[in-house]
């Protein structure tokens, strides 16, 4: 994708607890009315839609604080099922800053954006990281998704590239909302890599509980 085919305003949607990474797929569930106006808009146009994560997890919270930073995806699948809902395929394209909010009629809400200190997303970063330094990582992940009951195909990660790898582990840990946020911040891949390292020993530090990092 070019930078000049890049949004200027972006319909966001807040997700408590989830990141999506440049690159990535996951699936949503679409039930919310006005989420599903959004997703109709976006496949009238040009398919993006923005997450990001509200600041704090209050589901009470009908226009929640939202964190500066999420990532675009695309819509690369869609479904419409029996009641209504709809299920999509997100792919993420680029993180970006938003800058104010639109006002507007419509029950989403959007912002403009701004994509400037993230142009590097639009292409493959290779950098001086090898499967051989995720040894300790995958140990460690691998201890605390047992301790939280969580089930991952790790030979499938084995064999994705090392940036999907990485960005895939970031968006299913169970960290707190506060540490996915700072994951999605860092600014290139090597410094997420850091990132999942330094937040995987203060878990190990209290056996995986999470007692210290709140």
């Amino acid at each position: 994708m070019k930078k000049e085919d890049l949004p200027k305003i972006l319909p966001v949607f807040p997700l408590s607890n989830f990141i999506i990474f440049p690159r990535t797929t996951v699936p949503l569930n679409i039930f919310e009315p006005r989420y599903i106006d959004m997703i109709n808009d976006s496949m009238k146009s040009n398919k993006f839609i923005g997450m990001i994560q509200p600041k704090n997890s209050k589901e009470s919270e009908i226009v929640p604080e939202l964190y500066d930073i999420g990532c675009m995806g695309k819509i690369t699948s869609f479904r419409e099922n029996d009641n209504g809902q709809f299920l999509i395929e997100l792919k993420g394209v680029i993180r970006f800053q938003k800058i104010d909010e639109i006002k507007s009629n419509k029950k989403y809400r959007e912002y403009r954006v701004d994509f400037n200190n993230f142009y590097d997303d639009l292409s493959y970063q290779s950098e001086n990281l090898q499967f051989s330094d995720l040894k300790l990582i995958f140990k460690d992940l691998k201890n605390l998704f047992e301790k939280r009951g969580f089930i991952i195909n790790w030979k499938g990660l084995e064999k994705q590239s090392l940036d999907e790898t990485i960005n895939a582990l970031a968006m299913a840990s169970p960290f707190t909302l506060e540490e996915k946020q700072i994951l999605l911040e860092a600014k290139n891949l090597e410094l997420r890599k850091t990132k999942i390292s330094e937040i995987l020993t203060t878990y190990s530090f209290d056996n995986y509980n999470n007692t210290t990092v709140q």
